[in-house]
């Protein structure tokens, strides 16, 4: 089959033929439908994650179930599936918590072994046997992939396969940090720091919770008129003058919410920066490994104010994945403008490109 390898940040990604042993015990082999391309790709891209190399990249999908490992019975040949790049163990005492987004064995895998749950790899050069790593329990970027049967979320059928493929991340990430991380209450006033992929979906999200105001910031106009097809009812373009000083003349009391969906140590500054008393500020972008961002704790204090961090929207992958798609189907969510272009699996570098350059919101690519 045919995947995207990356070696190292120095050297562009390639396609290659590569084999893709069967599903062992408690795993699934996934026929990929579409493969969104996000910003967390191009951090492993540029050298700015640790990441265990060579690996077959991708971390958001959504496929059809080809092939079930020994003792699957909650999934069937055919069944349509989004994939997870949190597969929770159920075991751990976060899972059994109930907060799966936290799983143990899952920072554990995704972070150090580039394998899935026992250790190994399924993936291999199909020229020179060499062994390939997964990347967060998915490598979506390839033809088909095995993960772990708690990765593949069952989904109704009559949604369409590549749309939902951003559910995986984009939108799991955004809604969730609102919904579920945030726990926004109705009448709340939000600011949102990017307008992404990612940012765009913590719109959607603070519409879903009945947020009163909602100010899109973003450096590019485009994406923050976007925004305000999303649910957005202010935009402030960050291009023309300090951030937090437009935001503290539209709202000088500050906002009660603000969600850094870009993950740089200024836009982390600025959230905190525009909290008024009792706000929280929530991470849900992701920065380069070893990032650090400065806050005064008196004032912090002194208002009552938090900071949250939001992994994966917090969510229970199993519950929130298929509600979010019937949330698409219903008409309460917006998917089909996230998605800039679709490009063949040979394209792939220069998807990442696209996203580097910033003119794109997602690119799936299309085994």
């Amino acid at each position: 089959m045919q995947a995207v390898v990356f070696r190292d940040p120095d050297s562009p990604v390639e396609v290659v033929d590569a084999h893709l042993a069967g599903p062992r015990a408690g795993e699934v082999r996934v026929k990929i439908a579409a493969a969104g391309v996000c910003h967390s790709d191009l951090h492993v891209k540029r050298g700015e994650w640790d990441a265990p190399a060579p690996l077959v990249m991708g971390h958001e999908g959504s496929g059809v179930v080809v092939e079930l490992g020994a003792g699957v019975t909650s999934l069937a040949e055919g069944d349509h599936v989004v994939l997870s790049w949190v597969p929770p163990c159920g075991e751990c005492r976060y899972c059994q918590q109930g907060h799966e987004a936290r799983c143990q064995k899952v920072v554990d895998v995704n972070n150090a072994n580039g394998s899935l749950f026992d250790g190994t790899s399924r993936l291999s050069s199909a020229e020179s046997g060499e062994a390939l790593h997964h990347y967060l329990s998915v490598s979506s970027f390839a033809e088909e992939v095995v993960v772990p049967v708690s990765g593949a979320i069952k989904v109704r059928d009559d949604a369409p396969l590549d749309v939902i493929s951003v559910v995986g991340c984009a939108v799991a990430t955004g809604v969730g940090a609102v919904l579920n991380t945030a726990a926004v209450e109705p009448g709340a006033i939000v600011a949102v720091i990017g307008c992404g992929g990612v940012g765009l979906n913590v719109v959607q999200g603070a519409k879903l919770a009945g947020a009163e105001r909602i100010v899109a910031i973003d450096v590019v106009e485009s994406k923050t008129a976007m925004a305000m097809q999303f649910g957005a009812t202010d935009r402030i373009d960050a291009s023309q003058s300090d951030a937090v000083a437009q935001l503290r003349a539209l709202i000088p009391d500050g906002v009660d919410y603000a969600f850094d969906a870009i993950g740089r140590t200024t836009t982390t500054e600025q959230a905190v920066q525009m909290l008024g008393l009792g706000g929280a500020a929530v991470i849900v972008g992701l920065p380069p490994t070893g990032a650090k961002a400065s806050f005064e704790p008196l004032v912090l204090a002194e208002a009552d104010q938090r900071i949250l961090g939001s992994n994966y929207g917090s969510v229970r992958p199993s519950i929130d994945i298929p509600a979010l798609v019937d949330r698409y189907m219903d008409g309460q969510l917006k998917l089909d403008p996230l998605i800039s272009g679709r490009r063949p699996l040979s394209e792939a570098a220069a998807a990442l490109d696209d996203l580097e350059a910033g003119g794109v919101l997602r690119t799936l690519l299309i085994p």
